[in-house]
């Protein structure tokens, strides 16, 4: 009963000192905040502006016609060039898209011949130019299948693929970066406050202080990852409410309390790193490079940024050992595919014995960093 008296009585000193540094509440406040909504909406979903080329060789109505298709937001009017020129204004980055219609086209169309439009693309604007050239395809091939009803003439289509998008509809790749950004700022921040804050002590001297009372090395280490658990735990709650379903109106298809339950295990696994690298560290520098090499993979190879399946094999059993991949796996099976406990139970037993694990190393070296201070 001491023990859980000493350990709150501690983590309300934490909280107190952590009031009092206003550069730290501010930057909690912009990370679940102003960070996670221009992560999600910063970069452009669809084509926009893109500059178009028409090489004509065939100046019939259908091939007219292709060329009206373009217009804004998503394009520029289409501008009419020779084929000579296609190389030129390539070169000089004057159009993302050349679009070469060749001669007969429309009476190729007419007689059910198969037909070709080359689309040039400027693929160093590589976002633009993969979403252009589907756009480009679906366009025309939509415009020639028009045309070839009208003109009663089936032969030589294709088969129609049709695509229904589960759980995002529209694809809207805010709802998926809003996520994976929450899940970033989690990682970062829970490592950032429990580390600091054990240096913060060492640094300050006031180690020393702790050192003459009767607390033990758990005591000490359990203040600060409950302390600071609840301050992230506040601040994920705000940014869910307010940020993600708020302003970003991202559908939580899942149980919120089954979600927030799951953030505070993982909250506890990631806090018990902070604890680690602080204990390994000596110093604020050390300890941002220890960062460095831990937070930067724990967000790159989560699963956020690029599939876990898609990842080379040999790191697809690194990242087992992330608690980020666990979490942004069973988040996302909440969030968008309203998956219950009995779907995800295993990742948050998984997350939990993480961040046992890590914690009882934890305490290991800290009692040794202590008993060296005393």
């Amino acid at each position: 009963m001491r023990s859980l008296s000493n350990i709150f009585w501690l983590g309300t000193k934490e909280l107190r000192t952590l009031s009092k540094d206003t550069m730290m509440i501010l930057f909690i406040i912009w990370s679940f905040g102003v960070s996670i909504y221009t992560q999600s909406t910063g970069a452009g979903e669809t084509v926009n502006n893109a500059a178009v080329a028409i090489v004509d060789e065939d100046n019939s109505s259908l091939s007219r016609s292709i060329a009206g298709l373009f217009y804004p937001p998503y394009f520029q009017t289409a501008k009419t060039i020779g084929a000579a020129d296609i190389d030129r204004a390539m070169d000089e980055g004057l159009y993302t898209f050349v679009v070469v219609i060749p001669p007969r086209f429309e009476a190729d169309a007419r007689n059910g011949r198969n037909i070709k439009v080359q689309v040039n693309v400027d693929a160093t604007a590589v976002q633009q130019a993969s979403l252009g050239a589907g756009y480009i395809q679906n366009m025309v091939t939509d415009k020639v299948k028009r045309y070839r009803q009208e003109a009663k003439q089936t032969n030589g289509l294709s088969s129609n693929l049709v695509i229904r998008r589960a759980f995002n509809p529209n694809g809207t790749q805010s709802w998926f970066r809003a996520i994976v950004g929450l899940a970033d700022q989690l990682s970062m921040l829970i490592i950032i406050l429990t580390g600091a804050a054990l240096l913060r002590e060492r640094e300050h001297g006031t180690i020393e202080h702790l050192l003459v009372m009767p607390l033990s090395a758990f005591e000490i280490a359990l203040a600060k990852v409950w302390s600071n658990g609840v301050v992230i735990i506040v601040g994920f709650i705000f940014s869910l409410l307010f940020v993600i379903e708020g302003l970003l109106d991202v559908p939580i298809a899942g149980s919120r309390g089954l979600l927030v339950l799951g953030t505070v295990i993982y909250v506890f696994a990631t806090a018990a790193i902070g604890i680690f690298l602080g204990t390994l560290a000596r110093t604020m520098a050390q300890f941002a490079l220890l960062m460095m090499m831990t937070v930067m993979p724990m967000m790159m190879l989560s699963g956020g940024m690029s599939p876990i399946e898609s990842q080379p094999q040999w790191v697809q059993y690194v990242t087992w050992f992330f608690p980020s991949r666990h979490y942004v796996s069973f988040t996302q099976a909440i969030v968008y595919r309203g998956a219950d406990l009995g779907i995800v139970w295993k990742e948050f037993l998984t997350v939990l014995v993480m961040g046992m694990t890590f914690l009882s190393v934890s305490l290991v070296l800290f009692r040794r960093s202590v008993a060296n201070l005393r």
